[in-house]
């Protein structure tokens, strides 16, 4: 049985037994016609255009931004109205948080700022369609099965990133690797529980990734924070980025953390704000720090192995045919070095 049923997977839901969510990202949004079809022509990820908004007993939320222009390309459309925009935030799951009717109000409020071109939602637009969501990620992810001849895969085992929540993007980029393994694991019998544990084994480059989501959202109770901190951590880390070039900021864009682009970005940003890092430190805290830094250990770890064990070790599985079951094994194991390290990325000049 292949669970394919979302974040809301009745199956997943039973076997995490009532876990309360890790982190959450509340979406908001809407598909709407009355934007200046002369500035729709590009797009944002991660936009911001506020200061950390204190919502009084339901906390402190910083909103970010998505845009899409819709229909440009098509049938030789250089021009277009229609334009897809999301507003989102991190935050946990603490019952005291604000519901989707109080984060939809404040994106009425705050899109004719993100949007320019119109000033007024009610009357400036055509509303298409209307989105709002809870995402919820947990950090004990890819969810192991629990039962045999039972996956989980896409949204309902937890393979997306805790930043984007790009559940199709991350299925697409595991699409490959999951339907070889399942196919491999009809064929050679390999469906037990430990079997296809293989198949949503760690991954060290999602998890290292659950310490950007606590950097851009802010605890419950916490009110000493600057309310410029996520935006001043987000100007410094994209310029960073984006001075190293594509080969670094194109594979994060896309949820694929290298340990290459990880480091050198980290360590350009240390050299070029040092002020700020004992105040990033402060917000996540220790113990998820230290937490962090065993994840990027086994992030190296990974790609040390990748590239010196899984060359020798794909020769020796594929003479094992006489051992399905330890060829099997062998195999999920190189993948599982290979996609948690980030090494799946192919950058253009390799294509």
């Amino acid at each position: 049985v292949l669970d394919c049923m979302g974040n809301a997977s009745p199956i997943s839901r039973q076997q995490r037994y009532g876990k309360k969510p890790d982190g959450v990202c509340a979406v908001v949004g809407t598909c709407a016609g009355g934007y200046d079809p002369k500035s729709n022509t590009q797009g944002d990820i991660i936009y911001t255009n506020t200061e950390i908004q204190d919502k009084g007993n339901n906390g402190q939320l910083q909103y970010f931004w998505e845009a899409f222009p819709v229909g440009i390309g098509r049938n030789g459309i250089t021009e277009s109205d229609i334009k897809t925009t999301y507003m989102f935030t991190y935050m946990d799951a603490d019952s005291k948080r604000p519901p989707l009717s109080t984060i939809m109000d404040d994106y009425w409020d705050l899109l004719p700022i993100y949007q320019p071109s119109i000033s007024d939602p009610e009357t400036d637009l055509d509303i298409k369609r209307v989105l709002f969501a809870y995402f919820p990620t947990y950090r004990d992810s890819p969810l192991q099965p629990a039962w045999s001849r039972v996956l989980a895969v896409g949204d309902a085992s937890g393979i997306q990133s805790p930043l984007s929540f790009g559940g199709f993007g991350a299925l697409t980029r595991h699409l490959g690797r999951i339907s070889t393994a399942v196919s491999e694991a009809l064929v050679k019998d390999c469906l037990h529980k430990d079997d296809l544990g293989l198949v949503n084994a760690y991954r060290p480059d999602l998890s290292v990734t659950w310490m950007f989501q606590k950097a851009m959202s802010i605890k419950m109770k916490q009110r000493d924070v600057d309310p410029k901190f996520v935006n001043r951590l987000l100007a410094t880390n994209f310029q960073i980025m984006n001075d190293m070039g594509m080969d670094t900021i194109k594979p994060f864009l896309q949820d694929v953390v290298r340990l290459d682009g990880l480091v050198g970005s980290l360590a350009k940003s240390f050299v070029a704000d040092p002020t700020f890092m004992p105040e990033i430190v402060g917000h996540v805290g220790i113990p998820l720090l230290v937490d962090w830094l065993g994840h990027l250990s086994m992030l190296a770890l990974y790609t040390v192995l990748h590239n010196a064990v899984s060359p020798a070790l794909g020769l020796y599985a594929d003479i094992l045919d006489d051992h399905p079951r330890q060829q099997f094994q062998l195999r999920r194991q190189m993948e599982a070095w290979k996609f948690g390290s980030g090494s799946d990325y192919q950058f253009e000049k390799d294509e």
